[in-house]
């Protein structure tokens, strides 16, 4: 019955489906939100099978441009003639930078003008049937124009090519040719000598320069470290390691900090004693990116210097995992987490190391609970992302966990999310939360899900809170991806498996690679990151053997009843992925605790 009627009111739906492409139950659910989609231009059925169910763009969108007669613009970008490149960067810049920022919003690149109607522009889009392309035609003064279907990963790779490369901030410092003279007050730093530095400087451009490098080479964060000399070095986290981006030379250290303090909101430019926490905020490449500021005071080698290392995370929203199929969660632990969250109340934690993805899981978990009938509010410091749906706390130092905490009660809330539990009082409170009809997310520092059971023990929350309030507690940890251009198989085994201490009998039939490096991953042989998970489920014999603690809870004993109950370690999850061919037994093994 469905069949036919997609064939009448949706024949997006209908060739999809008959393609094998997705099933009737993603379909009607799929239909379901298009008919109380409440966007300004209501979603086509292709538009929310990308948006809401993860599904592959390319995938999609291509059998769009076959069922609608769009041409298919087959490019490969790199190998784009210079003066092609050049003719599109004006097409793209001549209007000025909102008309850019339109095009680049919208995904569409005006290609080229038409060989036989030179007045009819070729638009190139990622999704030809945005309605907002005849608006981009009208603000680039066209009249007569057709529409191209251009696959996402090449679109990105020309844009990359067109925009991304182009760093104006950064030129602007290596055109300055300038150097910044040494203030020579031995004691104290001269506020107006170092005023007139930074003015005269291209210190501003190269701050602006790391913030957008930083962003469109998709770093997690900006490390401004000083160093004796008169020199700076700044360094990206690329993957998870830090590598040297910029040294800058002949350049008070103190002058670097007072350009990004006075380009952060929160920070006190005057203040070199104690730590400070800020944000900033730009738009780059069409998109809001924010970025927190963290300082902190430091000691150089001439100890008369106050130096301040800065960090600088990067918070991009588009980075953001709304589907609990992208986080990597697989077998049991995907099973638990699902279940866990799915309970009316209860409390998950997330646990892991500071950059572990710990906030992208819990988001991700939020939004597949999040709907208009649920009250959702999230107690954080700081608030990192925006989420859509809830009501979002922001920790001051008027305000602090336990009293948002205890203050949101009074707010009616079905789900809460408390950024971190750091000591009794907040860890308290919270398991609380979840033990009085609340769903309840969090996360703690700890190196893996058993080892969280005993620090709440050991915060001094009751065994009886901790075994029947917590659902599950998921550690995780983030593993380097192979480069998919220049991983090798491994021949010879035993050569590769035994100095690594493992079985070689558990490795016979599987194909494994290693690293080799090539220029796509910057020699590094690993490019991307993904997620492991070791998760322990409040099982009744996982809650008896914490009720039962004595003076401290027994870690063996539960990682022993986990793995009964289908529990793989964190080492366990990465050697999967290793046996995937998606990353390498270093990688996993030097992330990783053994058991």
């Amino acid at each position: 019955m469905i069949d036919a009627q997609l064939e009448m009111t949706d024949k997006i739906g209908y060739l999809l489906l008959k393609k094998g492409i997705i099933d009737h139950k993603i379909l009607e659910q799929s239909l379901r939100i298009k008919d109380n989609d409440q966007t300004k231009l209501k979603r086509n059925l292709a538009q929310i099978l990308v948006d809401e169910f993860g599904y592959d763009h390319d995938i999609i969108f291509r059998e769009v441009a076959v069922l609608y007669a769009f041409k298919e613009l087959n490019i490969h970008p790199e190998e784009i003639p210079d003066e092609r490149m050049t003719e599109i960067k004006n097409l793209m810049t001549r209007q000025g930078k909102e008309v850019q920022k339109m095009l680049l919003e919208h995904r569409v690149i005006p290609y080229k003008f038409d060989e036989k109607q030179k007045d009819k522009l070729i638009l190139a889009a990622v999704d030809p049937t945005d309605r907002n392309i005849a608006k981009v035609a009208y603000t680039l003064n066209i009249k007569k124009y057709e529409i191209n279907y251009l696959r996402k990963k090449d679109y990105e790779k020309l844009i990359s090519l067109l925009v991304a490369s182009e760093n104006e901030y950064l030129k602007l410092v290596q055109e300055a040719g300038e150097e910044i003279q040494v203030v020579q007050d031995e004691t104290s730093v001269n506020e107006e000598e170092l005023d007139a530095e930074i003015n005269k400087s291209a210190l501003i451009n190269l701050v602006e320069a790391a913030l957008i490098e930083g962003t469109r080479k998709g770093v997690s964060d900006i490390h401004i470290i000083p160093k004796s000399g008169n020199k700076t070095e700044i360094h990206f986290r690329l993957d998870g390691k830090l590598m040297l981006w910029h040294t800058q030379e002949n350049t008070l250290p103190e002058a670097v900090m007072a350009v990004v303090k006075d380009r952060s909101k929160g920070l006190d430019r005057f203040e070199r004693e104690r730590a400070q926490d800020g944000f900033i905020q730009r738009e780059i490449d069409g998109h809001i990116i924010r970025y927190r500021v963290s300082v902190l005071p430091t000691i150089g080698t001439e100890l008369k210097n106050k130096f301040e290392s800065i960090v600088i995370r990067i918070l991009d929203d588009r980075k953001v995992i709304r589907d609990l199929g992208k986080l990597g969660l697989t077998g049991y632990a995907n099973t638990a987490f699902v279940k866990a969250i799915s309970q009316p109340q209860g409390m998950i934690i997330l646990t892991g190391p500071t950059g572990s993805g710990k906030s992208t899981t819990l988001v991700a978990a939020l939004y597949q609970v999040i709907n208009p009938t649920k009250n959702v509010l999230t107690v954080e410091d700081p608030v990192e992302y925006v989420i859509e749906g809830a009501r979002q706390l922001k920790i001051g130092y008027k305000m602090n966990f336990e009293q948002a905490i205890r203050s949101i009660l009074r707010h009616d809330p079905d789900i809460v999310l408390v950024g971190e539990m750091r000591d009794k009082e907040t860890a308290e409170t919270a398991i609380k939360l979840a033990n009085t009809g609340h769903l309840t997310f969090s996360t703690l520092h700890t190196n893996d899900a058993p080892s969280a059971v005993a620090r709440l023990f050991k915060m001094g929350v009751e065994p009886f809170l901790i075994a029947y309030a917590i659902n599950i507690i998921v550690a995780q940890r983030l593993i380097r991806k192979l480069c998919e251009n220049c991983k090798k198989k491994i021949v010879n085994l035993e050569e590769h498996i035994l100095p690594s201490g493992l079985d070689i009998k558990e490795w016979i039939g599987h194909e494994i690679y290693d690293a080799v490096g090539c220029e796509k991953c910057n020699h590094s042989g690993y490019k991307g990151r993904m997620a492991i998970h070791e998760a322990l489920y409040f099982t009744k014999e996982v809650r008896r053997l914490i009720v039962r603690a004595g003076e401290e809870i027994d870690e063996e004993a539960l990682r022993d009843q986990a793995r009964r109950d289908g529990t793989k370690s964190l080492r366990d999850s990465g050697f999967e992925k290793v046996r995937l061919g998606l990353t390498s037994i270093q990688e996993v093994i030097g992330a990783t605790m053994e058991d």
